[in-house]
């Protein structure tokens, strides 16, 4: 998606006024692995200040802007993954996903109407895309007769320039695990840059749930089945099929029964008010407590993201248990307690295992062991995901683990 690292102001130069929508695309796929991560080279990555002399911003001197990081080998590669069509396929195909941000759009018209975003009654809506799927992008504008009001750049957000302050960001940038392939980067940059003042940025506001889950299918398919063979007894192949099976995150669809406990928030990201700095490093501590007897064989991620206005941020980010106790002793979900609130309020889209499957699925973190639980048995720990100082589009995942008096670590790259 970034095929030119000199070419950033794509096919249409900036005309008078208007908003700026983050262009959606799709996450490539897995190195073939047939786990779909390494998701989608967003048009859009943060952007270097533009150069003197550059078309800016109205009050861009006013603004405090973070320096980016640089356009890497690592980030040339990620964009020109974008440039396949089956990746963008997968995503509009995603009805969950699609219908969520076509009911935010028409939900918040009010604050869209004569300004700048992807929908009806829009003044202009920059299309900001790094990939040459850009190309193909402009020619869809043309044919549907949008080429006064859509204008397509062709650039990462660090290099493109729009020339005025934009009133609404739109931008789908939530990759696995969240924060997987750092795209959220790109939305504080174009935030920093062009947003003006109450602008309106969808989603507003995301949150990255965690939960013990026991999964014995999965486990005997990719393990279990090593011991006997056709008759055979391989079971010398269990320690490579473990390394093979749960060395990395897996990105899989479970389900509500699968789930040993309510979750805990990981990290509630406020796209109003986040920092890259708070991307760069993610630490939580957990405590659940089971409910039921089952062997726990690991830990599944997923997360929602609300489209409001300006969102309130909770005062606690990292919840330090996975319950709320009422005044009743009764346990209380944290999400659902959310989900349940009045449908007005909120537009979310979920990633939850009882929520409709989208193609964010779940992400996996399997043990090479299950572990045994009782019902009531205490699960308590720690976890950290940090940006890799080798491409900071992967996440180094560090999980620790006590139960039943014994403890564990477990550390893998999702690449």
């Amino acid at each position: 998606m970034f095929s030119d690292p000199g070419h950033s102001n794509g096919y249409f130069h900036h005309q008078d006024g208007g908003a700026f929508p983050e262009r959606n695309s799709l996450r490539p796929p897995h190195r073939g692995r047939g786990r779909r991560r390494g998701r989608r080279g967003r048009s859009h990555d943060p952007a270097d200040a533009p150069a003197s002399g550059a078309p800016r911003v109205a009050d861009s001197e006013q603004r405090v802007e973070q320096k980016p990081p640089p356009c890497t080998d690592f980030d040339v590669a990620y964009f020109h993954s974008y440039a396949h069509l089956g990746i963008h396929e997968e995503m509009i195909k995603d009805r969950v996903r699609t219908d969520t941000y076509r009911a935010a759009i028409m939900r918040h018209q009010s604050s869209i109407a004569g300004k700048v975003v992807v929908d009806a009654g829009a003044k202009r809506v920059y299309a900001v895309d790094a990939s040459d799927i850009a190309v193909q992008a402009n020619e869809v504008v043309k044919a549907n007769n949008l080429s006064d009001t859509v204008i397509v750049l062709h650039g990462r957000v660090e290099d493109v320039e729009i020339d005025e302050e934009v009133d609404v960001i739109i931008s789908e940038w939530m990759g696995y695990l969240l924060l997987y392939e750092s795209m959220l980067g790109s939305v504080i940059t174009a935030r920093d840059r062009w947003l003006k003042p109450g602008g309106l940025i969808l989603p507003s506001n995301a949150t990255l749930y965690m939960a013990p889950v026991t999964h014995s299918d999965r486990y005997s398919d990719s393990i279990d089945f090593w011991r006997n063979v056709y008759g055979i007894d391989m079971s010398a192949m269990l320690p490579l099929a473990k390394q093979c099976a749960f060395e990395e995150p897996c990105i899989e669809t479970i389900t509500g029964e699968n789930v040993l406990t309510w979750p805990h928030v990981v990290k509630h990201v406020d796209c109003y008010t986040v920092t890259l700095g708070e991307l760069e490093s993610v630490t939580t501590r957990y405590k659940f407590k089971s409910m039921m007897r089952a062997p726990l064989h690991g830990f599944a991620f997923w997360f929602d993201v609300e489209f409001n206005g300006h969102a309130i941020s909770p005062t606690n980010n990292h919840v330090s248990s996975s319950f709320i106790e009422s005044s009743n002793n009764q346990s209380t979900d944290v999400s659902q307690r959310k989900k349940r609130g009045n449908p007005s309020e909120a537009l979310v889209l979920s990633t939850a295992p009882e929520d409709p499957p989208t193609h964010w699925q779940q992400t996996m973190v399997y043990f090479y062991d299950p572990i045994d639980l009782e019902q009531d048995q205490v699960i308590e720990g720690s976890l950290t995901l940090t940006q890799s100082r080798e491409n900071r589009r992967f996440m180094n995942i560090h999980l620790e683990y006590t139960s039943g008096g014994r403890s564990f670590v477990k550390e893998s790259v999702m690449r």
